[in-house]
This record gives structure tokens, C-alpha cells and sequence, in this order.
């Protein structure tokens, strides 16, 4: 799974901006307690929040954008990296000094974190109230009251069914085009270096009815975007059985694959555009290509992690394919979907043992792919996993931030030349809002989804517009409607 909700860490100030965490938005709160949300670290964060929010308001709580103005605040955070835990860490301080202020605030801590952490939390950071795990949500109602007692209040148990399938998510701080729906819970790959199977348990998938009715949903509401989320997307399956007997008049089983979900979901519309994340490569088929290439309104553009160019940094990952084999689903891109599909990747440095030749190789694996866009990060040994428990985190910080630093030159000198590409082009954009650095000015992404900016006139926020691309920065396309 991505690590951010944003596509580019290429620049340090789109890096600032990304890793800021997301919050709950204000909604009417007559009679009703309020909630803050903050969400931190990857997209499917974000959608638990929403699903948080929508069991709270069931308990009569409503959201609010002030963690000043809250009755509970909730943090929502991610344990891939030890930075992204310090972020927390750094936070809860701050809220120690509004809980002097207003002791009857509670605290509770949600997510990775919680999960891996679980009831030291309590005993590391007094301001805590209250911690659960990512499949706990639906209890955090009984949490709540526990903590309201005087009492501290845990659940971090990992479910193997919880899909919240039936939980309609409130859309938090949205842009009333764009949304997430979470197709899966979980993962069942083990690579060493990642704690995910251990914060969010083993993989299950959701019943597709529901991800169909929920999608549906979000296009009646005015939406025009969807981006179907899990751990590994590929591996999603769901059988159920048919209404057609067999020949034994016993009933048959239907398998529905990734490939027939993108299907169903890309047919509720034509103007409904459809996205994933995250693809694994020992996992993604030709079959989603394929479907990819049959409907226009699924997007041209494939987060595919590589994490390292080369096989045996490979193998200590546990990542179950070679280089060879990476490289022979990036031709099976181009070649059903062509040049111009947008493919991004997750680029670890120094990860245990990793040698300068074999740095060279993951460098000489991003000239092979010519990435659009990738998310590049030092490597950081996270407590529990397989590669903290069988290998020493050998590489000096000093090399693994040159190397890190070797990559992102070399990613931006790919991103800028990808975006060459589409100059002269015209490129079909789902307009999203202003721009951030004009009013004058409207954004979208386009199908590889990419940023492209153009000038107001008199489109609105969820339409499609055609932009003519004039100009590019690495992280951005700039156009006129056309």
C-alpha cells in the first residue's frame, strides 16, 4: 500500500505539504459531542477514518475541523516508518497541554500504531485515553464510554472476517469528485522489511455487491472518481454461490477476481472514472490489463512497487520475484496499454546488506521503467518484522541517505521527461478544484494522474474538461482548455 494520499515526492516542498495529515471536517453540532480526526500515512487510513467517523456519528458525535473545539480527538496513525510514529509521538505532546486546559478531553490513538504498539501505549504516553486497533472500530462506541468512567480502554484484536462492508463511510474533508473505497482489509504477504501484516492482520476481501453499491452511491452524490483500495488489489477474490444450479442442482460457485471487479465497478458509468492501489507484482495479471485497455474510464496508470532492482536484495525482502520477472510485467504494460500508461513505484534505500552495486542496479531498474512518479524512502527497521528479527540493519545513515538522494535525482530527471511526453497533447482532466496557488486557476489529474493546471473560465468543480498541455514542471502539467 502507498504510504501518502498525494502522488509526487520529488520536491521538498510537495514533500512538506503530503506528509501533513489529513483532518475531519466541521459538520452541523446542535445536542451532539464533537469529534476531531487526524489521519496519518496512506490512503487506506484515510478511508478508516471515514468509516470512524460514521460508526461516532451513530453515537451521537459530529466532526470538527479545531482540535481546540473537540470532546474527543482521535489520532489515526501509521508505524511503516519510525518517522511517521516520532510525527505522533510529537503530537501527543501538544494535545498534553489542551488536555491541562480542558481535562475532560479524551485521547484515543487508532490504526498501525495502536495495533503495534498496543496497551505500551497506555503506559508511554499518559495523554492516551484510549487505543484500537484497525479492526476494532466498531467497538470504539463502548471504548469511549469506558474511557468516560475514568478507565483505560483497549481493543487491538485482528479479525480474519471484518470488512466493514456495511458501514457507509462519511466523506471527510472531500472534495465532492474524488473518494476512496476500500476493497480488502489486510495482507498476506510477508515481506521482511514491513510491519502491515502485522498491524492489519491477514487479507480478506469485501463482498462486491457492496463496493458496486457504494460506488454507485458516490456517483448519485455528485462524485466522478473512485480509487479502489487494498494492500495488494490483485489478490482480491470473493466466491459466492451462484443462483444457477448445476447439474447436480447443488449450486455453483462464482469467483469474482480483481479483474471482473474492475469490470463491474468501470460499468456503473462511462463519465465514472475508476483508479487502485496498490498492485503487487508477483500478483497483477494480464486479465486487469486487459481490462484496463477495454474501458476508457479506467485509468492508465499502475502503482507497481519494486522496492529494489536487485534479486537478492529481492529475495532478503521476501518480495517473491526476481528483477527478470519485474521486468517482464513492465513489458506486459507497454505492451497491452502502451507507452504513455503512467506507472509509479516504492524505492527503499540501504535496505540489510545492500552493497553499492547493488544500489546501482535499483538505479539502473528506474532507467529501464522510466517511472512517473515514485515514493523513495531510506530504509527503516520497524520492530517485529522478519528482517528486524533475522538481519542487521548494516548500511551507515550517511549511505543510505546518499543513495536515497541518488534515486530522487534520478526520479526527477524521469518525471520531468515523462511529462515531456505530453506536451502538445491533449489530455482529458477531472477538474477538482482551484489551484492551489491561484484562484485564477482550476486543477485535475489526468488519466495517468497527473496534476494539470489551466486557466478558470467558466468550468466547474466535477466536470471533464480537454486541456491542450503547453508546459511542464517535473510534478505538474500546465494547459488551455480546449
Amino acid at each position: 500500500m502507498t504510504l501518502i494520499s498525494e502522488l509526487t515526492i520529488l520536491q521538498q516542498a510537495d514533500k512538506e505539504e503530503v506528509d501533513l495529515p489529513r483532518t475531519s471536517a466541521d459538520e452541523p453540532a446542535i445536542g451532539k459531542k464533537r469529534l476531531y480526526i487526524e489521519s496519518y500515512g496512506c490512503q487506506m487510513n484515510f478511508a478508516d477514518s471515514e468509516i470512524v467517523a460514521s460508526v461516532m456519528r451513530n453515537a451521537g458525535f459530529a466532526t470538527t475541523s479545531s482540535a481546540e473545539d473537540a470532546d474527543l480527538i482521535f489520532l489515526n496513525t501509521c508505524a511503516i516508518r519510525d518517522n511517521a510514529e516520532q510525527k505522533v509521538r510529537n503530537r501527543l505532546k501538544h494535545l498534553t497541554g489542551l488536555k491541562r486546559q480542558k481535562p475532560e478531553l479524551l485521547v484515543g490513538m487508532l490504526g498501525c500504531m495502536a495495533e503495534r504498539l498496543k496497551t505500551k501505549l497506555l503506559e508511554e504516553e499518559k495523554v492516551v485515553d484510549l487505543v484500537a486497533g484497525p479492526d476494532a472500530y466498531r467497538d470504539i462506541p463502548k471504548l469511549v464510554e469506558e474511557a468516560e468512567s475514568g478507565q483505560k480502554a483497549v481493543n487491538v484484536f485482528l479479525s480474519r472476517e471484518e470488512t466493514y462492508a456495511d458501514i457507509a463511510p462519511i466523506r471527510l474533508n472531500s472534495n465532492g469528485v474524488t473518494a476512496f473505497v476500500s476493497i480488502m482489509r489486510g495482507c498476506d504477504n510477508m515481506c521482511s522489511f514491513c510491519v502491515v501484516p502485522f498491524t492489519r492482520g491477514r487479507e480478506r476481501s469485501r463482498d462486491p455487491h457492496s463496493i458496486v453499491r457504494e460506488c454507485q452511491d458516490l456517483l448519485d452524490q455528485g462524485y466522478r472518481e473512485v480509487t479502489l483500495l487494498g494492500q495488494n488489489v490483485d489478490s482480491y477474490k470473493w466466491a459466492e454461490s451462484s443462483s444457477l444450479p448445476d447439474g447436480e442442482g447443488t449450486g455453483t460457485a462464482a469467483t469474482v477476481t480483481f479483474a471482473n471487479l474492475l469490470e463491474l465497478v468501470a460499468l456503473i458509468h462511462p463519465d465514472l472514472r475508476v483508479r487502485f492501489s496498490t498492485s503487487h507484482p508477483k500478483d497483477i495479471t494480464d486479465d486487469v490489463l486487459h481490462t484496463m485497455a477495454r474501458y476508457d474510464n479506467i485509468c492508465n496508470y499502475i502503482h507497481l512497487p519494486a522496492q529494489s532492482g536487485n534479486s537478492r536484495v529481492l529475495k532478503l525482502m521476501n518480495r517473491t520475484y526476481d528483477r527478470p520477472w519485474y521486468e517482464q510485467k513492465i513489458h506486459s504494460i507497454r505492451r497491452i496499454l502502451g507507452e504513455d500508461c503512467g506507472i509509479s513505484t516504492d524505492m527503499i534505500s540501504g535496505f540489510c546488506t545492500e552493497t553499492e552495486e547493488e544500489h546501482q542496479d535499483s538505479l539502473s531498474l528506474m532507467d529501464f521503467v522510466q517511472y512517473d512518479y515514485a515514493y523513495m524512502f531510506a530504509y527503516s527497521e520497524r520492530p517485529g518484522t522478519l528482517a528486524a528479527k533475522k538481519y542487521a540493519d548494516d548500511i551507515p545513515e550517511d549511505v543510505k541517505k546518499r543513495r536515497l538522494n541518488e534515486i530522487i535525482a534520478k526520479q526527477l530527471s524521469h518525471s520531468a521527461a515523462r511529462n515531456q511526453r505530453h506536451i502538445g497533447q491533449v489530455q482529458r482532466v477531472l477538474i477538482e478544484g482551484p489551484s492551489k496557488r491561484s484562484d485564477a486557476e482550476l486543477c485535475g489529474r489526468n488519466d495517468q494522474n497527473k496534476m494539470v493546471v489551466f486557466p478558470r473560465g467558466d468550468w466547474q468543480k466535477g466536470q471533464y474538461v480537454n486541456v491542450l498541455v503547453t508546459e511542464c514542471t517535473s510534478a505538474t502539467l500546465r494547459g488551455e482548455v480546449v
